[in-house]
């Protein structure tokens, strides 16, 4: 079995198993937190989180989880849609930078701006890969690859659990 067989299949073993709504939502119901005045994060307990994300979308955005390749909302949408972290609202990516990457979650060859995720190393599993986590939350998205068509050969691998789909105007 070669590595990406292997991770994908381990990915597939980890995480949830409860599907979210699929499609863009309106963009009033998208989800919204307000930031720290003075670090722009949004701030919670883990009591809080728990509350607001539930279960599914608690285990990927605050316990690093992963859902299922191919059981997530967005992987095959094709809707004109920006993308927006399922914790505290921030627009992280657009449609129109999305792509099928045959991996079974969401793809996109870049964030909607530089400054809406960032990027860690992550260690686990015996591998080494990047992160990627919202930059007003902290909440964990996925993973970036450097497999991704251009203009960037970059690849966001996002958990569809970790987005909400606001229905472009």
């Amino acid at each position: 079995m070669d590595r990406r067989t292997t991770l994908l299949s381990l990915l597939a073993r980890v995480g949830c198993r409860r599907p979210q709504p699929s499609g863009p939502v309106p963009a009033a119901s998208a989800p919204s937190a307000a930031p720290d005045p003075i670090s722009g994060k949004v701030v919670k307990s883990e009591a809080e989180w728990k509350k607001a994300l539930g279960p599914d979308a608690f285990h990927v955005l605050r316990e690093k989880g992963t859902e299922p390749a191919f059981s997530g909302a967005y992987h095959d949408a094709h809707e004109p849609a920006l993308y927006a972290c399922a914790g505290c609202g921030q627009r992280l990516f657009d449609s129109d930078h999305k792509f099928d990457s045959g991996t079974g979650w969401p793809s996109f060859y870049q964030p909607l701006t530089p400054k809406a995720v960032l990027e860690r190393e992550d260690r686990s599993y015996g591998m080494v890969r990047t992160e990627v986590e919202c930059a007003r939350c902290d909440g964990h998205l996925g993973h970036v690859f450097d497999d991704g068509p251009k203009p960037t050969g970059l690849r966001y691998c996002i958990n569809s659990l970790a987005l909400q789909a606001v229905k472009k105007a």
